[in-house]
């Protein structure tokens, strides 16, 4: 059983950075419920053991520094943060591509991966060729290694788009600590936590980004909006939010499976059961969400995209996207969209297989469950992999 001591991981941090203040201490809670959802539930391996302290480590140091450089820099908290693309859609509904056509847009700004585990100082040049982001390649090619698969059904570049989960992780609010290790108490506890608090860190972090100098319309994105909208737009309230959608039955082998291959690099044990009925229950959770939000809130523009007509058509779907928000494509953002189509072909880096039983789905019950949610929506229907 691996056990994690808060206290040591948080001295660890400071000692790292030189710095103890985190601004408040709105990190603490999730911090010690999901240290101890991990020694009761994670069954971690012994790179999971190595890794997951490394990681929380890691957060921690990033807000320390993040918090340090705005007291050094208080001119950063007048930076404005203006009417952001935020991308909602579970994992793999179609969000990585859609951001990597937004981003194309040379009047966007996408949150880069590197740059949001390692915030400071915000790069004040070219921000894809900072000398942070091939360390960073370097660790993901090394974790490739140990897990080929990873490559295939999350292909995630260090200088390309992220999500903002590795972000909010910071304030130890965030769908990423679940999918790295199944921490079901950690995920309840989540699920019922006030989310205000992770989303004023994330602007805190946009902001000193942008205080660089690299500058835009931010371009975002994350399965984990679909459930805090409030909190989300109480920080953002001019968001131009996209949601997609997706064959649910489809749509939930394939976050099974991308859960299953991530997770086995960090336990070796069978959590299949807890993946299977927890993401199924993710995505009913985040629809709820979003639907709910939508109903009390009639006045905020929300655009939905299906994943079919994104896959079959994404110049025409970007454009509508634009649209739905009084813009337009630009001669330079359609060109340099289209050369991405053509140059990233789907499945590059391979196929991502599943098998509908073994991950512990069944089909007939995914589809009878979410009938509803595909009727409402009008989505296609896929034939799943098996």
């Amino acid at each position: 059983m691996t056990r994690l001591d808060p206290n040591d991981l948080v001295a660890a941090a400071i000692e790292q950075t030189g710095s103890d203040d985190f601004g408040s201490d709105s990190h603490r809670e999730g911090l010690d419920v999901y240290c101890e959802s991990v020694a009761g539930e994670a069954r971690l391996n012994g790179i999971g053991e190595a890794a997951v302290p490394a990681s929380i480590v890691a957060a921690l140091a990033n807000r320390l520094r993040v918090v340090a450089w705005v007291k050094d820099h208080p001119e950063v908290r007048s930076e404005a943060i203006e009417a952001p693309w935020v991308i909602v859609g579970i994992f793999r509904a179609g969000t990585t591509f859609l951001s990597y056509l937004l981003e194309k847009d040379d009047r966007s700004r996408p949150l880069l991966r590197w740059e949001a585990s390692d915030s400071v100082p915000p790069s004040r040049g070219d921000h894809r060729n900072d000398p942070r982001v091939e360390p960073l390649r370097a660790a993901s090619a090394a974790l490739d290694a140990i897990n080929p698969r990873i490559k295939v059904v999350n292909n995630e570049e260090p200088d390309g788009p992220t999500e903002c989960i590795s972000v909010l992780n910071q304030d130890f609010k965030s769908l990423m600590w679940e999918a790295l290790t199944n921490v079901e108490s950690y995920g309840r506890w989540l699920r019922s936590a006030d989310h205000r608090s992770a989303y004023d860190y994330h602007r805190l972090v946009l902001q000193t980004l942008q205080s660089g100098g690299v500058r835009g319309r931010w371009s975002l994105k994350s399965p984990h909006h679909a459930m805090h909208l409030d909190a989300l737009t109480a920080v953002y309230p001019d968001a131009r939010i996209v949601v997609l959608h997706r064959d649910p039955v489809v749509l939930s082998a394939s976050v099974c499976s991308l859960i299953t291959t991530l997770t086995s690099t960090f336990s070796d044990a069978d959590h299949g059961e807890y993946i299977a009925r927890h993401w199924t229950a993710m995505l009913e959770d985040s629809i709820a969400g979003v639907d709910d939000f939508r109903a009390r809130h009639p006045q905020t523009v929300i655009h939905d995209v299906l994943y079919s007509d994104l896959v079959l058509d994404p110049l025409a779907t970007v454009r509508g996207v634009y649209e739905a928000f009084g813009d337009e494509l630009d001669a330079q953002a359609l060109g340099s969209m289209t050369a991405h189509v053509e140059s990233h072909p789907k499945g590059r880096f391979g196929s991502h297989a599943y098998d509908l039983a073994t991950l512990g789905l069944d089909a007939g019950s995914i589809a009878e469950r979410f009938a509803g949610y595909v009727e409402r929506y009008g989505i296609p229907l896929e034939r799943p992999m098996t």
